[in-house]
């Protein structure tokens, strides 16, 4: 579908994997029965949404699946997303974030094929590739066939930093063990997760993507991939910022910069990028910043705190920066930091979940350097990069 002559926009860089699919490998689809799980974000680069694209190809889509968020990508964080009935196509929409996060048999029996498409972000506990892992497994038991159509880690795919998971932590926030910033793709991270699964699985590559490339070297459009991941600057951020999630100090949500504005009433939030700026962290600054998030932690109430502003993205580390803030707040406020408790994913701790361990969350508390954590997860880094080898794509 061509756009407007007032429309157009350089080529992209980068064709996703189902434009590829579309063009190269649509026998794969033809006379079967598609179950597609998907989100709003799997476009193709005129912004066509993949099942527009899919109808328009004859092919024949019989039942849908969405993740956290819904397959309209409309449901708040975290919420428990029903079964329905998609009101453009009136196909039949299965949730794979509600009362559990598998597909019920009787939408197997609708499908012969699933195809998944959908733009990840990059970060361990975003839950799309918990999405995937799990789809894995029921393809694998089903005897159902899986197609992963491929698309841009919007962090790049050069870059590994992070703890993994410690036995006991797994959750659906981290279902493999791999480094909270994996620098894979979504279909490199769907042959790594099928090598101890063993579904019948297809990945299409995309084309023109590099393993240096962040989102905006695509020149593919974004589509915010969840309410709370509006831009890329959002997902550049997310990785060391979600962190908060997990603690007493707002990640930003509620307001119109989540996991980019951080803080909260009792926070300095000049003192607090002060502190930052004089760290000299590679590739970002922090500015001093006042809001006030319309839902979330502090609703209604003003916050002090800071905005993270990436200025190099082949050089910022994400873990590193949102480390270095909490520990800095830490120190600014140790009365008013606090960790939750529990989380809506398991029993320990939302933040153990999201860290992978209460080893980060120990070392926060008992002062140790932020610079100092980070190195001692080198060793973990450079044993999943070799792990990661054979199943590049790129």
């Amino acid at each position: 579908m061509a756009l407007p002559h007032s429309l157009h926009r350089p080529a992209p860089a980068v064709l996703p994997g189902i434009s590829v699919l579309l063009e190269e490998h649509p026998h794969l689809l033809r006379g079967r029965r598609i179950g597609l799980v998907s989100h709003p974000a799997a476009v193709l680069p005129d912004l066509t949404h993949m099942l527009d694209a899919l109808m328009t190809n004859n092919i024949h889509v019989t039942a849908l699946f969405g993740p956290e968020h819904g397959f309209s990508g409309a449901a708040p964080d975290a919420e428990a997303v029903p079964d329905g009935i998609d009101p453009h196509y009136h196909l039949p929409v299965f949730s794979l974030y509600g009362a559990g996060f598998d597909p019920p048999p009787e939408a197997l029996d609708l499908v012969d094929v699933l195809l998944f498409d959908m733009q990840d972000i990059g970060c361990r506990f975003y839950t799309f590739i918990s999405t995937l892992h799990h789809l894995l497994r029921t393809a694998s038991t089903a005897g159902i066939p899986l197609i992963a159509c491929d698309r841009p880690n919007p962090l790049g795919g050069l870059a590994v930093e992070g703890p993994g998971i410690e036995p006991g932590y797994r959750s659906f926030i981290g279902t493999a063990d791999i480094p909270v910033r994996h620098g894979l793709t979504i279909g490199e991270l769907a042959q790594l997760f099928n090598a101890g699964i063993g579904a019948d699985l297809a990945v299409i590559p995309m084309r023109g993507w590099e393993r240096g490339m962040v989102f905006n070297d695509t020149r593919l459009p974004w589509v915010p991939t969840s309410p709370g991941m509006p831009t890329t600057a959002t997902a550049m951020v997310y990785p060391g910022t979600c962190l908060l999630e997990g603690t007493s100090i707002s990640e930003g949500r509620g307001t119109t910069l989540p996991f980019e504005l951080v803080g909260a009433p009792w926070l300095d939030g000049y003192a607090l990028a002060a502190e930052l700026n004089a760290l000299n962290l590679p590739g970002v600054r922090f500015r001093p910043a006042a809001f006030t998030p319309i839902s979330s932690k502090f609703a209604g109430t003003t916050c002090g705190g800071v905005q993270v502003h990436v200025l190099d993205p082949g050089s910022f580390q994400p873990l590193l920066a949102g480390i270095s803030l909490l520990s800095a707040c830490l120190c600014q406020q140790p009365e008013h930091v606090t960790f939750l408790p529990d989380s809506w994913e398991g029993t320990h701790p939302h933040f153990d979940l999201l860290a992978g361990s209460s080893d980060l969350r120990h070392n926060l508390l008992a002062g140790i350097p932020p610079e100092e954590i980070a190195a001692g997860w080198h060793p973990y880094e450079t044993a999943f990069r070799t792990l990661r080898e054979p199943y590049l794509l790129y």
